[in-house]
């Protein structure tokens, strides 16, 4: 079977599954995309093909790259522009003020999802009881911001945000906490996927430009787009390890790419001085 990933560019206004099925359509195979975009965000959106669906795990939580728009003065019950207003009125803070603000949540701290998230509570997703106008209890998730850049004013109390953290980070909920650290509420006003690990903006393709004909031409191998080392063996060590044994092998537990015989096969892990398939690519 084939298999890779397709580095998307969803436009704004399209929900993630939807940009999904274009791709779908394109292979005539199993797909799924590699961390959710909100409709109202755009930007890079990683969509496994194939059996690189596999790799979920590997890729989700890689480091993003953000620019967002932080709407000061008003807060809404989805925390961005699509949502209906609940607080108004509030102080716009002075540039500096942001920056400090900004400068505060670098490193870990417990986020609280959004109301309006695909965060399960039992059972039952966030934001259908958020829908329903029911109480949404969630538990705040440690998360990592790597770095918050303030690039600049883009509107009456509106500010352009760069930002780098840790997969699982709510951007519509760090804009609510930036301007509660500034004694005010926020939004988030808009937002761009720049980098998903390693998927990059500037190659990224419309979900629309996928054809049965082209698909393949844009797909990225598995072994190109996993930041793992790599581990070869061949003969009886490569077979041993197809049937699902163990080998002995002097290497550092974790994770590797996987060569057999010359050919990429999945991924390793590695523990106590033996390495085993653990991941079937091919």
């Amino acid at each position: 079977m084939e298999s890779g990933v397709l580095n998307l560019n969803k436009p704004e206004g399209m929900s993630s599954a939807r940009a999904v099925s274009f791709v779908r359509r394109a292979t005539g195979l199993a797909c799924g995309h590699m961390g959710t975009l909100d409709p109202l965000a755009s930007g890079v959106l990683p969509v496994a093909v194939g059996n690189a669906t596999r790799l979920f795990d590997y890729l989700l939580q890689k480091q993003k790259v953000y620019r967002a728009l932080f709407a000061f003065g008003t807060e809404t019950d989805t925390l961005d522009r699509a949502g209906r207003v609940t607080k108004s009125g509030g102080r716009v803070p002075a540039a500096d003020e942001v920056a400090a603000a900004l400068a505060s949540f670098v490193g870990e701290y417990d986020q609280l999802p959004p109301a309006y998230s695909a965060k399960n509570v039992n059972g039952v997703r966030a934001y259908d009881l958020a829908r329903q106008g029911k109480e949404v209890a969630l538990a705040p998730k440690r998360v990592r911001v790597d770095s918050l850049e303030l690039l600049g004013k883009e509107g009456e109390g509106v500010f352009a945000v760069r930002i780098v953290c840790g997969g699982g980070t709510y951007i519509r909920s760090l804009a609510r906490d930036v301007a509660a650290a500034c004694g005010t509420c926020g939004y988030m006003a808009a937002l761009v996927r720049e980098r998903s690990g390693p998927f990059a903006l500037a190659e990224s393709i419309p979900p629309d430009t996928l054809t049965k004909e082209n698909w393949r031409g844009f797909l990225l191998p598995p072994d190109a787009v996993l930041d793992l080392p790599r581990l070869e063996f061949a003969g009886a060590a490569a077979a041993r390890l197809k049937n699902g044994v163990p080998v002995s092998c002097e290497t550092a537990d974790g994770a590797y790419k996987l060569y057999l015989d010359g050919a990429f096969y999945g991924v390793a892990q590695a523990a106590d001085g033996r390495v085993r398939a653990k991941t079937k690519l091919v």
